[in-house]
């Protein structure tokens, strides 16, 4: 386990260290008709049809909002296709050939610092819903629905934290992109007219601290701390980031907004800039692509829509002919796919490709390691149980499932090998 942890730590350090490599203009982009939160969708275009960059092509329909979709490129529809989405369903894209002009839809307008100065918490609103933003560092929350609160919020929160093992395009973003970082904080501070913001960073990450810092000297007006917190996993769990952060305890079930506190992740932070300064969607992301199984493990930026593949090609492809679990995502909360055709969507953050070590489910020891290490304070031993025994009631009442953040501690530490984020993941399905 200690070899094993040293070799992540000296992959993400190789791709904490490189510069990003631009990869933004793929022959081809996939643009999902629906996703997890939005299970129906139509599409505005037909083939043949000219599309440009920003566009809205089409509208996905979730259980109480909206989230237009947008062309991340100029060209022409192809047609629809079958490919992975991020939750590791098969889901139905959009394909457009990319003509590589970059002609952009005409909305898409500089606004002048007066006219940002200008804009109220409900011009954010209808902003950010416009233009589709959502949470990036996975989460896919519409970000309008925040700016929709009624609480007064006096913190802005940025979780640059990113706490999952290999991970480092938030890294990359940070250290690349601070400037349109503290811009984003502005505008957010703006909504909600809140007194400060903090930037919660990892405490062993001095280059970051040191950046955030020296940039900084360029808003002396914005009252922002650059915050070292814990190096552990799940630090990046948004109760526990706002606990070491903020020193602020949020009860379960209590939204941040109650206390005060708004938060969003740097990668979201970066979307809204650049959804109120040009009236632009997210076209473009950090995406890290690492693990044992990849011959060159490197962060890039990529337009959204970009096939997986090609990036695994642009990384050198795979080491060898053995198997290999491959994961979109982190290695914790990530989706298993069982191919590379796979597509890079605004929420995806990695994709880790790892040598598959098949490992033998063992009877369960009652050691307990579950239970110590779940940062929500659950059973997951004795969720499993449930599970297995159909037993609603004790999955919604004393055993509390609703309170799992799926962080997959529990599978990760489980000396009998037991897959108990799986159960977990069954028990709030089972507990709806």
């Amino acid at each position: 386990m200690i070899a094993k942890t040293r070799e992540i730590a000296n992959i993400r350090k190789l791709t904490n260290s490189l510069p990003t490599i631009r990869y933004v203009d793929p022959d081809y982009v996939y643009l999902a008709i629906t996703n997890a939160r939005c299970a129906e969708g139509e599409s505005y275009v037909k083939v043949g049809d000219h599309v440009k960059v920003g566009q809205k092509i089409g509208l996905r329909k979730g259980p109480f909002f909206e989230q237009p979709i947008h062309s991340t490129v100029s060209g022409e529809i192809v047609g629809v296709v079958k490919k992975f989405h991020r939750s590791g369903k098969l889901t139905e894209f959009i394909q457009i050939k990319n003509d590589k002009k970059d002609t952009f839809v005409e909305t898409a307008i500089e606004r002048t610092p007066e006219e940002i100065a200008a804009l109220t918490k409900d011009d954010f609103v209808r902003i950010t819903k416009e233009m589709s933003l959502v949470g990036l560092g996975g989460s896919s929350f519409p970000t309008y629905i925040k700016f929709q609160t009624k609480d007064p919020i006096d913190t802005i929160c940025i979780n640059a934290v990113e706490c999952e093992p290999y991970l480092s395009a938030d890294h990359r973003l940070v250290m690349e992109f601070p400037y349109r970082i503290y811009n984003g904080i502005s505008y957010a501070m703006q909504a909600f007219q809140a007194k400060r913001a903090v930037i919660c960073i990892k405490k062993k990450y001095q280059d970051l601290y040191d950046c955030l810092t020296v940039a900084k000297m360029r808003f002396p007006n914005l009252n922002v701390e650059v915050k070292r917190v814990g190096n552990y996993y799940p630090q990046g769990w948004e109760i526990e980031m706002i606990k070491s952060g903020l020193g602020i305890h949020v009860p379960t079930g209590v939204l941040p907004a109650k206390l005060g506190v708004m938060v969003f992740n740097v990668s979201t932070i970066v979307g809204l800039y650049k959804a109120i300064r040009y009236n632009l969607p997210v076209i473009k992301r950090n995406f890290t692509i690492t693990g044992d199984g990849i011959n060159i493990p490197q962060n890039y930026r990529v337009r959204i829509g970009t096939s997986l593949k090609e990036i695994i090609d642009q990384s050198g492809g795979y080491k060898d002919d053995t198997n290999k679990v491959m994961i979109l995502g982190g290695p914790m909360m990530g989706a298993n796919l069982v191919r590379d055709d796979a597509v890079i969507t605004k929420t995806c953050t990695s994709c880790i490709i790892l040598q598959e070590k098949k490992e033998v489910e063992e009877p369960c020891v009652r050691c307990a390691s579950c239970v110590y290490s779940c940062p929500a304070g659950l059973q997951p031993v004795n969720i499993m149980q449930a599970v297995k025994n159909n037993d609603k009631d004790a999955l919604k009442g004393k055993l509390n499932i609703k309170a799992c953040i799926l962080c997959g501690m529990c599978a990760y530490t489980c000396t009998s090998k037991i897959q108990l984020t799986d159960y977990c993941r069954k028990a709030k399905k089972l507990a709806q």
